[in-house]
């Protein structure tokens, strides 16, 4: 291969993974974050997206096993999406007042 092909190849090379990085993060539907969360066993509503911040996915499950988030991780990255993971939710318990 000449010299110039080869400085042009690798030119054009850079230039479309320079592109791929840029990439903007989607905001993807209910039905597709479900779709994920089930494909990777977790239940419904478990797998967010927030309007606000696009390029965070958030995994809400108590103590995920090591293959739900993995399997989370790979959906997200390919998406060019962050993936946050919160273990633990916990609602306080409130007592009830007094009369």
């Amino acid at each position: 291969m000449p010299r110039r092909v080869a400085s042009s190849l690798i030119l054009l090379v850079c230039g479309g993974l320079t592109l791929t990085a840029c990439a903007t993060a989607q905001m993807h539907s209910e039905a597709q974050l479900n779709d994920i969360a089930t494909s990777c066993g977790l239940a419904y509503g478990e797998v967010v997206q927030e309007a606000e911040e696009k390029r965070l996915l958030f995994l809400y499950k108590v103590a995920p096993r090591a293959q739900q988030r993995h399997c989370v991780y790979q959906w997200a990255h390919k998406n060019h999406l962050t993936l946050v993971i919160i273990n633990a939710v916990n609602d306080p318990i409130v007592p009830e007042p007094k009369s």
